[in-house]
Protein backbone atom coordinates (compact mmCIF):
# COMPACT_ATOMS: atom_id res chain seq x y z
CA UNK A 1 0.00 0.00 0.00
CA UNK A 2 1.24 3.47 -0.89
CA UNK A 3 0.74 6.24 1.68
CA UNK A 4 -1.77 8.80 0.58
CA UNK A 5 -2.87 12.33 1.40
CA UNK A 6 -4.65 15.32 -0.14
CA UNK A 7 -1.96 15.96 -2.77
CA UNK A 8 -1.82 12.31 -3.82
CA UNK A 9 -5.61 12.05 -3.95
CA UNK A 10 -5.96 14.92 -6.42
CA UNK A 11 -2.72 14.34 -8.36
CA UNK A 12 -4.12 12.34 -11.30
CA UNK A 13 -7.08 14.67 -11.79
CA UNK A 14 -4.78 17.69 -11.66
CA UNK A 15 -2.35 16.25 -14.24
CA UNK A 16 -5.22 15.24 -16.52
CA UNK A 17 -6.68 18.75 -16.34
CA UNK A 18 -3.31 20.39 -17.02
CA UNK A 19 -2.69 18.12 -20.01
CA UNK A 20 -6.17 18.70 -21.41
CA UNK A 21 -5.56 22.44 -21.28
CA UNK A 22 -1.95 22.57 -22.44
CA UNK A 23 -0.96 19.59 -24.58
CA UNK A 24 -1.28 19.39 -28.34
CA UNK A 25 -4.02 17.13 -29.74
CA UNK A 26 -1.12 15.06 -31.14
CA UNK A 27 0.29 14.30 -27.68
CA UNK A 28 -0.27 11.09 -25.75
CA UNK A 29 -2.15 11.84 -22.51
CA UNK A 30 -0.53 10.33 -19.44
CA UNK A 31 -3.68 8.59 -18.23
CA UNK A 32 -4.78 7.43 -21.68
CA UNK A 33 -1.93 4.95 -22.17
CA UNK A 34 -2.62 1.72 -24.05
CA UNK A 35 -1.58 -0.12 -20.90
CA UNK A 36 1.17 -2.59 -20.05
CA UNK A 37 1.86 -6.15 -21.21
CA UNK A 38 1.14 -7.54 -17.74
CA UNK A 39 -1.15 -6.56 -14.86
CA UNK A 40 0.61 -4.04 -12.63
CA UNK A 41 0.07 -3.80 -8.91
CA UNK A 42 2.22 -0.68 -8.46
CA UNK A 43 -0.04 2.34 -8.35
CA UNK A 44 1.99 5.26 -7.06
CA UNK A 45 -0.47 8.11 -6.85
CA UNK A 46 2.25 10.79 -7.12
CA UNK A 47 3.56 9.68 -10.54
CA UNK A 48 1.97 9.27 -13.94
CA UNK A 49 2.42 5.94 -15.79
CA UNK A 50 5.21 7.43 -17.93
CA UNK A 51 6.97 8.86 -14.89
CA UNK A 52 6.87 5.41 -13.33
CA UNK A 53 8.40 4.00 -16.53
CA UNK A 54 11.17 6.56 -16.39
CA UNK A 55 11.96 5.63 -12.80
CA UNK A 56 11.91 1.90 -13.52
CA UNK A 57 14.44 2.43 -16.32
CA UNK A 58 16.75 4.69 -14.32
CA UNK A 59 16.82 2.28 -11.37
CA UNK A 60 17.49 -0.87 -13.43
CA UNK A 61 20.86 -2.61 -13.72
CA UNK A 62 21.08 -2.27 -17.50
CA UNK A 63 20.87 1.52 -17.18
CA UNK A 64 23.73 1.59 -14.68
CA UNK A 65 25.89 -0.54 -16.98
CA UNK A 66 25.65 2.12 -19.70
CA UNK A 67 28.34 4.14 -17.92
CA UNK A 68 30.87 1.44 -18.86
CA UNK A 69 29.74 0.96 -22.46
CA UNK A 70 31.39 2.58 -25.45
CA UNK A 71 29.78 5.37 -27.39
CA UNK A 72 32.51 5.64 -30.05
CA UNK A 73 35.95 5.28 -28.51
CA UNK A 74 36.86 1.99 -26.85
CA UNK A 75 38.25 2.36 -23.31
CA UNK A 76 39.33 6.00 -23.81
CA UNK A 77 41.98 7.32 -21.46
CA UNK A 78 40.53 10.84 -21.20
CA UNK A 79 37.83 11.67 -18.67
CA UNK A 80 35.67 13.73 -21.02
CA UNK A 81 34.84 11.25 -23.76
CA UNK A 82 31.21 10.26 -23.95
CA UNK A 83 29.85 6.90 -22.88
CA UNK A 84 26.57 5.26 -23.74
CA UNK A 85 25.19 6.68 -20.48
CA UNK A 86 26.15 10.30 -21.17
CA UNK A 87 24.78 9.93 -24.70
CA UNK A 88 21.50 8.65 -23.27
CA UNK A 89 21.24 11.60 -20.89
CA UNK A 90 22.01 14.04 -23.71
CA UNK A 91 19.28 12.52 -25.89
CA UNK A 92 16.86 12.66 -22.98
CA UNK A 93 17.47 16.36 -22.39
CA UNK A 94 17.09 17.27 -26.06
CA UNK A 95 13.96 15.13 -26.43
CA UNK A 96 12.30 16.79 -23.44
CA UNK A 97 13.04 20.22 -24.88
CA UNK A 98 11.57 19.37 -28.27
CA UNK A 99 8.50 17.75 -26.70
CA UNK A 100 7.95 20.81 -24.53
CA UNK A 101 8.17 23.16 -27.51
CA UNK A 102 5.69 21.08 -29.50
CA UNK A 103 3.37 20.65 -26.49
CA UNK A 104 3.82 16.88 -26.50
CA UNK A 105 4.21 14.59 -23.50
CA UNK A 106 7.65 15.30 -22.02
CA UNK A 107 7.55 12.34 -19.64
CA UNK A 108 6.88 9.89 -22.45
CA UNK A 109 9.69 11.34 -24.58
CA UNK A 110 12.07 11.19 -21.62
CA UNK A 111 11.22 7.57 -20.77
CA UNK A 112 11.76 6.44 -24.38
CA UNK A 113 15.07 8.31 -24.55
CA UNK A 114 16.34 6.83 -21.30
CA UNK A 115 15.52 3.29 -22.44
CA UNK A 116 16.44 3.43 -26.10
CA UNK A 117 20.01 2.06 -25.82
CA UNK A 118 19.67 -0.39 -22.91
CA UNK A 119 20.27 -3.30 -25.28
CA UNK A 120 23.54 -2.10 -26.76
CA UNK A 121 26.31 -4.69 -26.72
CA UNK A 122 29.80 -3.94 -25.39
CA UNK A 123 31.88 -1.76 -27.72
CA UNK A 124 28.85 -0.08 -29.25
CA UNK A 125 27.99 -0.84 -32.86
CA UNK A 126 31.17 -2.90 -33.21
CA UNK A 127 29.89 -5.36 -30.61
CA UNK A 128 26.42 -5.34 -32.14
CA UNK A 129 27.82 -6.21 -35.56
CA UNK A 130 30.04 -8.96 -34.11
CA UNK A 131 27.08 -10.62 -32.36
CA UNK A 132 24.93 -10.29 -35.46
CA UNK A 133 27.64 -11.69 -37.71
CA UNK A 134 28.15 -14.89 -35.68
CA UNK A 135 24.44 -15.45 -35.04
CA UNK A 136 23.59 -14.96 -38.70
CA UNK A 137 26.43 -17.18 -39.93
CA UNK A 138 26.00 -20.06 -37.50
CA UNK A 139 22.34 -20.00 -36.46
CA UNK A 140 20.39 -17.96 -39.00
CA UNK A 141 19.48 -15.41 -36.33
CA UNK A 142 20.01 -11.66 -36.05
CA UNK A 143 21.03 -9.26 -33.30
CA UNK A 144 19.71 -5.71 -33.34
CA UNK A 145 20.29 -3.45 -30.35
CA UNK A 146 16.83 -1.88 -30.53
CA UNK A 147 15.19 -5.31 -30.42
CA UNK A 148 17.49 -6.34 -27.58
CA UNK A 149 16.65 -3.13 -25.71
CA UNK A 150 13.02 -4.24 -25.75
CA UNK A 151 14.05 -7.71 -24.58
CA UNK A 152 15.97 -6.13 -21.69
CA UNK A 153 12.94 -4.23 -20.41
CA UNK A 154 10.44 -7.00 -21.17
CA UNK A 155 12.33 -10.09 -20.02
CA UNK A 156 15.82 -9.68 -18.64
CA UNK A 157 15.53 -7.04 -15.94
CA UNK A 158 14.36 -7.80 -12.40
CA UNK A 159 15.61 -11.40 -12.51
CA UNK A 160 13.50 -12.27 -15.51
CA UNK A 161 10.34 -10.40 -14.55
CA UNK A 162 11.05 -7.40 -16.75
CA UNK A 163 10.05 -3.79 -16.10
CA UNK A 164 6.50 -4.07 -17.49
CA UNK A 165 6.66 -0.68 -19.23
CA UNK A 166 3.75 0.99 -21.00
CA UNK A 167 3.08 0.09 -24.62
CA UNK A 168 4.02 3.59 -25.78
CA UNK A 169 7.46 3.48 -24.16
CA UNK A 170 8.08 -0.05 -25.43
CA UNK A 171 7.15 1.02 -28.96
CA UNK A 172 9.48 4.04 -28.82
CA UNK A 173 12.38 1.91 -27.60
CA UNK A 174 11.87 -0.71 -30.32
CA UNK A 175 11.41 1.76 -33.16
CA UNK A 176 14.01 4.40 -32.30
CA UNK A 177 15.93 2.94 -35.23
CA UNK A 178 15.05 0.63 -38.10
CA UNK A 179 12.50 0.65 -40.89
CA UNK A 180 9.33 1.19 -38.85
CA UNK A 181 8.53 4.63 -37.46
CA UNK A 182 7.35 4.95 -33.84
CA UNK A 183 3.61 4.98 -33.23
CA UNK A 184 3.75 8.19 -31.15
CA UNK A 185 5.05 11.65 -31.90
CA UNK A 186 7.11 11.48 -28.71
CA UNK A 187 8.83 8.34 -29.98
CA UNK A 188 9.43 10.06 -33.31
CA UNK A 189 11.21 12.89 -31.52
CA UNK A 190 13.61 10.46 -29.83
CA UNK A 191 14.30 8.71 -33.14
CA UNK A 192 15.53 11.99 -34.67
CA UNK A 193 17.26 13.67 -31.74
CA UNK A 194 19.22 10.47 -31.07
CA UNK A 195 20.85 11.11 -34.45
CA UNK A 196 21.29 14.83 -33.71
CA UNK A 197 23.14 13.93 -30.52
CA UNK A 198 25.40 11.11 -31.61
CA UNK A 199 26.56 12.66 -34.89
CA UNK A 200 27.50 15.97 -33.34
CA UNK A 201 28.84 14.69 -30.05
CA UNK A 202 30.88 12.04 -31.85
CA UNK A 203 32.42 14.82 -33.96
CA UNK A 204 33.23 16.61 -30.72
CA UNK A 205 34.91 13.50 -29.29
CA UNK A 206 36.80 12.82 -32.53
CA UNK A 207 38.16 16.37 -32.46
CA UNK A 208 39.18 15.90 -28.83
CA UNK A 209 40.96 12.66 -29.72
CA UNK A 210 42.84 14.27 -32.59
CA UNK A 211 41.28 11.93 -35.16
CA UNK A 212 39.62 14.90 -36.85
CA UNK A 213 40.51 18.55 -37.18
CA UNK A 214 38.07 21.41 -37.71
CA UNK A 215 39.16 21.88 -41.34
CA UNK A 216 38.37 18.21 -42.09
CA UNK A 217 34.62 18.64 -41.63
CA UNK A 218 32.55 19.07 -44.82
CA UNK A 219 32.11 22.78 -45.46
CA UNK A 220 28.48 22.90 -46.63
CA UNK A 221 26.77 21.39 -43.54
CA UNK A 222 29.09 23.26 -41.18
CA UNK A 223 28.23 26.51 -42.95
CA UNK A 224 24.52 25.78 -42.61
CA UNK A 225 24.45 24.30 -39.10
CA UNK A 226 27.35 25.91 -37.25
CA UNK A 227 30.95 25.27 -36.29
CA UNK A 228 30.38 23.63 -32.87
CA UNK A 229 28.32 20.67 -31.70
CA UNK A 230 26.08 22.85 -29.54
CA UNK A 231 25.44 25.29 -32.40
CA UNK A 232 24.56 22.50 -34.81
CA UNK A 233 22.23 20.76 -32.37
CA UNK A 234 20.51 24.08 -31.59
CA UNK A 235 19.90 24.77 -35.29
CA UNK A 236 18.64 21.23 -35.88
CA UNK A 237 16.29 21.40 -32.90
CA UNK A 238 14.81 24.73 -33.96
CA UNK A 239 14.29 23.41 -37.48
CA UNK A 240 12.68 20.22 -36.16
CA UNK A 241 10.27 22.14 -33.95
CA UNK A 242 9.23 24.70 -36.57
CA UNK A 243 8.96 22.18 -39.43
CA UNK A 244 7.03 19.65 -37.34
CA UNK A 245 4.61 22.31 -36.09
CA UNK A 246 3.67 23.26 -39.64
CA UNK A 247 3.64 19.70 -41.00
CA UNK A 248 1.66 18.16 -38.15
CA UNK A 249 4.21 15.34 -37.93
CA UNK A 250 7.77 14.91 -36.69
CA UNK A 251 9.86 16.12 -39.59
CA UNK A 252 13.01 18.04 -40.56
CA UNK A 253 13.21 20.48 -43.43
CA UNK A 254 14.96 18.97 -46.49
CA UNK A 255 18.10 21.19 -46.25
CA UNK A 256 18.63 20.34 -42.58
CA UNK A 257 17.98 16.64 -43.14
CA UNK A 258 20.49 16.63 -45.99
CA UNK A 259 23.11 18.49 -43.91
CA UNK A 260 22.76 15.99 -41.06
CA UNK A 261 22.97 13.05 -43.46
CA UNK A 262 26.15 14.51 -44.98
CA UNK A 263 27.77 14.81 -41.54
CA UNK A 264 26.67 11.28 -40.62
CA UNK A 265 28.11 9.86 -43.85
CA UNK A 266 31.34 11.76 -43.24
CA UNK A 267 31.61 10.26 -39.73
CA UNK A 268 31.10 6.73 -41.03
CA UNK A 269 33.82 7.17 -43.63
CA UNK A 270 36.39 8.97 -41.50
CA UNK A 271 35.70 7.93 -37.89
CA UNK A 272 33.35 4.97 -37.38
CA UNK A 273 34.91 2.96 -40.23
CA UNK A 274 38.17 4.89 -40.56
CA UNK A 275 41.66 3.34 -40.29
CA UNK A 276 42.12 4.08 -36.57
CA UNK A 277 38.70 2.70 -35.73
CA UNK A 278 39.29 -0.41 -37.84
CA UNK A 279 42.39 -1.29 -35.82
CA UNK A 280 40.56 -0.95 -32.51
CA UNK A 281 37.24 -2.37 -33.56
CA UNK A 282 38.77 -5.47 -35.14
CA UNK A 283 40.20 -6.49 -31.77
CA UNK A 284 36.97 -5.65 -29.96
CA UNK A 285 34.87 -7.58 -32.48
CA UNK A 286 37.14 -10.61 -32.14
CA UNK A 287 36.67 -10.56 -28.37
CA UNK A 288 32.87 -10.32 -28.57
CA UNK A 289 32.57 -13.04 -31.19
CA UNK A 290 34.93 -15.35 -29.33
CA UNK A 291 33.07 -14.88 -26.05
CA UNK A 292 29.71 -15.56 -27.67
CA UNK A 293 31.04 -18.77 -29.18
CA UNK A 294 32.53 -19.77 -25.84
CA UNK A 295 29.33 -19.20 -23.86
CA UNK A 296 27.16 -20.96 -26.42
CA UNK A 297 29.43 -23.98 -25.97
CA UNK A 298 29.40 -23.56 -22.17
CA UNK A 299 25.84 -22.33 -21.64
CA UNK A 300 25.52 -24.40 -18.47
CA UNK A 301 28.03 -22.05 -16.83
CA UNK A 302 25.65 -19.07 -16.99
CA UNK A 303 22.03 -18.46 -15.98
CA UNK A 304 19.21 -17.46 -18.26
CA UNK A 305 17.02 -18.60 -21.12
CA UNK A 306 16.52 -22.36 -21.72
CA UNK A 307 17.89 -21.96 -25.26
CA UNK A 308 21.72 -21.92 -25.05
CA UNK A 309 22.18 -19.51 -27.98
CA UNK A 310 19.70 -17.02 -26.54
CA UNK A 311 21.21 -17.42 -23.07
CA UNK A 312 24.74 -16.76 -24.33
CA UNK A 313 23.60 -13.81 -26.45
CA UNK A 314 21.85 -12.20 -23.49
CA UNK A 315 24.95 -12.74 -21.35
CA UNK A 316 27.48 -11.27 -23.77
CA UNK A 317 25.23 -8.41 -24.92
CA UNK A 318 24.77 -7.34 -21.31
CA UNK A 319 28.50 -7.05 -20.67
CA UNK A 320 30.20 -3.70 -20.19
CA UNK A 321 33.35 -3.03 -22.19
CA UNK A 322 35.45 -3.51 -19.07
CA UNK A 323 33.81 -6.80 -18.09
CA UNK A 324 34.05 -8.08 -21.67
CA UNK A 325 37.81 -7.45 -21.76
CA UNK A 326 38.26 -9.08 -18.36
CA UNK A 327 36.18 -12.13 -19.31
CA UNK A 328 38.12 -12.56 -22.53
CA UNK A 329 41.42 -12.26 -20.70
CA UNK A 330 40.42 -14.81 -18.07
CA UNK A 331 38.73 -17.33 -20.38
CA UNK A 332 40.22 -17.09 -23.83
CA UNK A 333 43.34 -14.95 -24.08
CA UNK A 334 46.51 -16.88 -24.99
CA UNK A 335 48.74 -17.43 -21.97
Amino acid sequence: MHPTGPVAERFAAHIAAVEAASLSPLAVRSYETAGRPLPDDENCSLRTPFQRDRDRIVHCKAFRRLKQKTQVFIAPEGDHFRTRLTHTLEVSGIARGVARALRLNEDLAEAVALGHDLGHAPFGHTGEEALDRLLRREYGRRFRHNEHSLRVVDVLEHEGRGLNLTMEVRDGILRHTGAEAPATFEGGIVRLVDRFAYVNHDIDDALRAGILHEHDLPAAPVSLLGSTASERIDVLVHDLVETSDVAGEVRQSPPMAEALLTLRSFMFEHVYLGPIARRETARAADMVEALLGHFIAHADDIPGDPDPVTRATDWVAGMTDRYCMRAYSELLAPR
